[in-house]
C-alpha cells in the first residue's frame, strides 16, 4: 500500500517501516495496520482540525489542566494557535490516559509513541492473529452478553478508581481480543473530579453497554450500574474489586420546595441587611 501523506514523517524517522492496510475511518481519526521492525502495530492518524466530523465538546474538556497560561487563553479564546493547541491536547490526552489505565489494570491497547500527529499502539488481534472483532460486529449469545458486560462494569470501576471516565463508551469503542475486551478511543476522557459533568457521563456509558448486551440479555435491561458505581465513589467505598448488584435504592421523598425557597428568602435577607450595613458606613465615614 502507499504509504499516506500523515505517516511518511514516521517512515522517515524509522519509526515506520510499511504500511500494510487501512483499518477503519472515524470521525476523529484514520487507522492504519503498520510495520514496525519485526513488529505489527495499528497507526491512528488524527484527522486535521477542519476535516473532522466531531468537535470538542466544552463537557469533555472541561477540567483540563494547562501549564502554558498563554496557551490556555488562547484555547479559550478559540484562537488559530489555540485552536491546534486543543487539537493537540486532544491528542495527548489520549496518550496519557492509556498510560494510566494500563497502570491501574484496565485492558487498553499499549501505546508506543506519538509522533506528528500520529499515535502508534498495540494492535489488538483475536485467535489466529486476525484483527479484533468490535463489539458491534459481533451476534453474542445471552450467556456471553452477560459475561462481557459484567467484566466491561469492572473495567469502569477500575476506570474510575483511576479517577478516569470513557465519556463515550459503547459496543463500537470496545474490542474482543485473543484475551478479553479491550477498551479503545480515549482522546475525550475526563477527569472524574474536575468535571461537572462527571456522573451523567458515567451513568450514560454503562447505560449504553446496558441497551447493547440487553439485545441478546433482556434482564440486563433492568440494571442501574451506572448510578450505583457513581454512589459508591462518591462515598468513598469504590474500590477495584467491589461487588456490584446493579441496583440502587432510589429516594422517593418529594422534594422540600418550601423549606428550600426559605433557606433561600433567609440568604437573601441577610445579604440585603449586609449590604445596607456597608452603605450607611461608607456614608458616615465620608469627610464633612
Amino acid at each position: 500500500m502507499k504509504t499516506p501523506e500523515r505517516i511518511q514523517p514516521l517512515v522517515e524517522e524509522g519509526l515506520v517501516d510499511e504500511v500494510i492496510c487501512q483499518l477503519m475511518s472515524g470521525k476523529e481519526a484514520m487507522i492504519y495496520v503498520v510495520r514496525c521492525g519485526e513488529g505489527i502495530r495499528c497507526a491512528k492518524v488524527y484527522k486535521e482540525i477542519n476535516r473532522r466530523s466531531f468537535h470538542h465538546s466544552a463537557d469533555y474538556t472541561e477540567g483540563r489542566r494547562g501549564k502554558n497560561s498563554r496557551r490556555a487563553r488562547a484555547i479559550s479564546k478559540a484562537t488559530p494557535y489555540g485552536r491546534k493547541a486543543r487539537h493537540d491536547e486532544w491528542q495527548g490526552v489520549e496518550v496519557d490516559t492509556l498510560s494510566r489505565l494500563a497502570a491501574a489494570g484496565v485492558t487498553v491497547p499499549q501505546p508506543y509513541s506519538l509522533f506528528e500527529g500520529v499515535l502508534l499502539m498495540e494492535l489488538i488481534t483475536a485467535k489466529h492473529g486476525t484483527i479484533a472483532p468490535r463489539l458491534n460486529d459481533m451476534i453474542l449469545t445471552a450467556e456471553q452478553s452477560r459475561d462481557y458486560f459484567h467484566g466491561l462494569a469492572r473495567q469502569v470501576v477500575r476506570m474510575l478508581c483511576a479517577r478516569v471516565i470513557h465519556g463515550d463508551l459503547s459496543e463500537y469503542n470496545v474490542l474482543a481480543g485473543s484475551k478479553g475486551l479491550v477498551i479503545i478511543d480515549l482522546p475525550q476522557a475526563i477527569v472524574a473530579a474536575r468535571n461537572n459533568g462527571a456522573r451523567s457521563m458515567l451513568v450514560r456509558d454503562m447505560d449504553n453497554l446496558a441497551a447493547y448486551f440487553g439485545r441478546f440479555a433482556p434482564d440486563l435491561l433492568g440494571m442501574d450500574y451506572g448510578r450505583e458505581i457513581w454512589s459508591l465513589y462518591q462515598d468513598g467505598r469504590l474500590h477495584a474489586d467491589t461487588d456490584l448488584t446493579g441496583y440502587i435504592e432510589h429516594n422517593r421523598r418529594p422534594a422540600d420546595v418550601a423549606g428550600v425557597l426559605r433557606a433561600v428568602d433567609t440568604v437573601l435577607k441577610k445579604e440585603s441587611g449586609w449590604q445596607r450595613y456597608k452603605h450607611e458606613t461608607r456614608r458616615h465615614a465620608r469627610p464633612r
